[in-house]
């Protein structure tokens, strides 16, 4: 009787053995065939051109505590804080007055020069600090990344929206000095341009997030890339009409000038709060382009490198 105990065990033993691996395969979930209903199926993307917008707009609470992150963290063991905001650009202000305006004596069309030179260094500033950030996402994130899922564009996103507070509080510095020379009857006159100002900061954000996705793309490769953009930026503000008005370019080089899609956008800004300088809509619809074609460019560029970057970050 034992004998035939044991021997209904082992019989049962090796069938329930033999069941176990066809019990394991009926639970895979092959994908794309979800037998369940999730919130959420992280899958691999099949075209470059697939950027998930709508899945950027659902993780828009986290862009926004992003930005939070960015501005509590800059200055959370400053003594001054945001004041710093004000005091960048005024003493920028300052050292162009003394070195372009006075010693270079470069002209600013007649404009006082605290204004003029504020007008393109609040903008310019925006611009390059945007460009930056964006240029190291990823090797600056690798850590988060790494461990935790969400749309990769968000993170280039929040970096442009953050920089947005910054250049608002500078803006208000600008409308300061702006209204000042109003009331002491200076020789500036705004006109109705000023309502493009939204326009030309979006332009600039677009130009910034495109150019920055890309050489973020790159550096995941070549780190030398990030030295170079910090010595290219300071020598592209020189190709841009920030400490001179363009009609103080010579024939020979205006061409290259006004190829610099930023060159329309400073001059534009500026032509629209004092009314000096060169306005034209074609300038204008040459910069909307070339942003709108290096931004889609940048995304697909992006879209692709963030499949595999955390193989060579």
């Amino acid at each position: 009787m034992a004998k035939a105990i044991v021997q209904l065990t082992v019989f049962l033993t090796d069938r329930f053995l033999f069941c176990i691996p066809f019990f394991l395969m009926s639970t895979i979930v092959i994908p794309g065939q979800h037998t369940d209903k999730w919130d959420l199926v992280i899958e691999p993307r099949s075209s470059l051109f697939d950027l998930r917008l709508q899945e950027v707009w659902r993780y828009r609470d986290l862009l926004l505590m992003l930005v939070k992150r960015d501005f509590v963290a800059t200055y959370k063991q400053t003594i001054l804080g945001p004041i710093w905001f004000f005091i960048q650009p005024l003493l920028t202000t300052l050292t162009y007055i003394v070195i372009f305006g006075n010693i270079a004596k470069l002209s600013t069309d007649g404009l006082p020069m605290t204004l003029f030179y504020l007008c393109g260094i609040i903008l310019w500033n925006y611009f390059s600090e945007c460009l930056n950030k964006t240029a190291t996402v990823f090797k600056d994130n690798a850590n988060i990344f790494g461990k935790v899922y969400f749309p990769r564009l968000v993170m280039p996103l929040s970096i442009v929206v953050s920089n947005l507070v910054r250049f608002s509080i500078q803006l208000a510095l600008l409308l300061g000095f702006w209204i000042y020379y109003l009331l002491k009857g200076a020789n500036i006159h705004p006109n109705w341009l000023i309502l493009l100002s939204p326009y030309l900061v979006l332009l600039m954000a677009v130009i910034a997030l495109g150019a920055g996705m890309i050489i973020t793309a790159m550096t995941t490769k070549y780190r030398d890339l990030v030295f170079l953009l910090t010595f290219g930026i300071q020598l592209f503000m020189y190709a841009t009409p920030v400490i001179y008005p363009m009609s103080a370019v010579s024939k020979k080089w205006g061409w290259l000038i006004k190829s610099n899609p930023l060159s329309s956008l400073v001059e534009t800004f500026r032509y629209a709060f004092t009314g000096s300088g060169q306005f034209s809509w074609g300038a204008l619809a040459y910069s909307s382009v070339f942003a709108l074609a290096l931004l889609f460019f940048g995304a697909i560029v992006f879209n692709k490198v963030e499949k595999n970057f955390m193989d060579t970050v």
